[in-house]
């Protein structure tokens, strides 16, 4: 991802006068007589004499939501145009609308090299976030990747605060986005390019980037140490799997936080096929391993007084000759037996191995995340993840997911559908057979290889991981790179409180 040069600039009244941007952004809200300015905008509309809502209103403009409005300024102010951003309805201005509203604005600017925004006197994290994920674009395939994202915004300091803690605030909203834009690169990659061992070749350039510690087991370490669900998923492809490790050893660390990331880099489905319609979308079948790589090493680039371990199983899920069946049964990771009934239920597989061994380190905490389950999306629809895990942090997960804007909602792991997984020849069964509630049997099966009373939720993103629709807000087609916000936002939580 290539992240535009942010400045942080005097006020707004101040950097009108001194910017050299040619575009200025100001905020629109939908009032109860019409559109309306938002804080920040004063300056501009006093150098239109007072009249910017009239000419707002003139061309249309509303306040609603995401709304683009382009204003010549002919010569008012040193920027030839002023871009206004609607907001939504005044009475209710929240973070994350000035964050969609920042990233719509973002997606507006290509063409354009040095702009100046004022959205930053509402919500300055929100507003640098929500403006460098807007300019995103992923054009590493593209012959002709089109007008260019600005390469500067200034950023308008708000009115309140020290400049000391605006710049810590943009520097950490800054490292935010970088870090979506990685794990939205790495799901956007195409899978002949991207699979278990060139994925475990950019953790390495991360990681040696980043100064973290760096472990690769190939398919004889994986066989020699007994992983079983691993093996099973990659043995039918030609590219076989990889576990790696990625650790940030934080000074004076207060607690241990594994992190755990599904990376199935292509899911066909194996012997139980996915219809063909939408398996191109399967390229994303590894965006909780590009979100766990990506909040590990912007642990390390914050700081944060922790330690964080990601672990990452990788595999390709092809049918052949060598691909597991359904009615094999497999051997995991620490012993557990698991009768296979349908091989396209192969994430748990994988996790169930990566989470035992992170289990081996005993972490303070657990974070799990996966587009485990179709089942997410039916439930919840594609833009909130299933929060399932030990109550008390699963809740505590879903409270900042939402604060966020990741969204995010907690639910239950029922008794009744464990025995569902109960098999007549090994230890488990990896689906229920049943069509209700997939995806609370799926964290079930997870949670039988969680050790003991750890801390731990399971963020499903089958549907938030990837956006298969047009862009809204600071969200591009393609990857998201949910959840990596509500990951840094757990992380932060407990440095701060434990």
């Amino acid at each position: 991802m290539s992240v535009p040069k942010l400045t942080l600039s005097e006020n707004s009244e101040g950097a009108l006068a001194k910017s050299r941007a040619e575009v200025i952004v100001v905020g629109t809200l939908q009032g109860a007589d019409g559109v309306e300015l938002a804080a920040g905008a004063e300056a501009v509309d006093d150098a239109f004499e007072g009249t910017l809502t009239e000419v707002l209103a003139t061309l249309g403009a509303t306040g609603k939501s995401e709304e683009i409005v382009k204003v010549p300024t002919l010569g008012r102010v040193p920027a030839g145009l002023v871009l206004a951003v609607g907001l939504g309805k005044a009475d209710d201005v929240t973070p994350e609308r000035v964050r969609r509203a920042a990233g719509a604005s973002g997606r507006a600017l290509s063409g354009h090299k040095r702009v100046l925004t004022t959205l930053s006197e509402l919500d300055l994290q929100a507003t640098v976030e929500g403006t460098v994920l807007g300019t995103y674009s992923f054009t590493e395939y593209k012959s002709e990747p089109g007008e260019a994202a600005p390469s500067t915004i200034e950023v308008a300091a708000p009115s309140e605060g020290t400049t000391r803690a605006h710049k810590a605030t943009v520097k950490a909203a800054t490292a935010i986005a970088e870090a979506v834009g990685v794990a939205r690169d790495l799901v956007n990659t195409p899978p002949n390019d991207l699979y278990p061992g060139s994925f475990a070749e950019r953790a390495k350039d991360l990681a040696d980037t980043a100064g973290l510690e760096f472990e690769v087991l190939d398919e004889k370490a994986l066989k020699r140490k007994g992983f079983g669900g691993i093996l099973g998923v990659g043995g039918g492809s030609s590219r076989p799997p990889r576990l790696l490790r990625v650790a940030y050893r934080g000074a004076k660390a207060k607690k241990t936080v594994a992190l755990v990331g599904k990376g199935i880099t292509f899911d066909t489905g194996g012997i139980s096929l996915k219809p063909a319609a939408g398996m191109d979308s399967m390229t994303s079948d590894m965006a909780g391993a590009a979100a766990v790589l990506a909040s590990v090493v912007l642990a390390a680039k914050l700081k944060y007084p922790l330690e964080v371990v990601a672990h990452i199983p990788l595999a390709e899920n092809m049918p052949s000759g060598t691909a597991y069946r359904p009615g094999d049964v497999l051997t995991m990771y620490g012993g557990k037996t698991v009768e296979v009934l349908n091989t396209d239920a192969e994430g748990r597989l994988i996790l169930a191995d990566a989470i035992s061994r992170a289990c081996e380190e005993e972490p303070d905490y657990l974070i799990e995340t996966s587009t485990l389950t179709g089942a997410q999306i039916v439930a919840l629809g594609e833009r909130t993840a299933g929060i399932m895990g030990s109550d008390d942090f699963r809740d505590r997960v879903a409270t900042l997911a939402q604060a966020t804007g990741e969204n995010g909602w907690p639910m239950p792991l029922p008794e009744e559908l464990r025995s569902g997984l109960d098999s007549k020849i090994a230890d488990l069964a990896n689906v229920t057979g049943q069509r209700w509630g997939g995806m609370l049997a799926a964290g079930i099966f997870l949670r039988e290889f969680v050790s003991g009373d750890l801390p731990w939720a399971h963020i499903d993103i089958a549907g938030p991981s990837y956006n298969s629709g047009s862009p809204w807000g600071y969200t591009a087609k393609g990857g998201t790179g949910v959840p990596v916000r509500t990951i840094a936002a757990v992380l932060a939580d407990i440095a701060d409180y434990g």
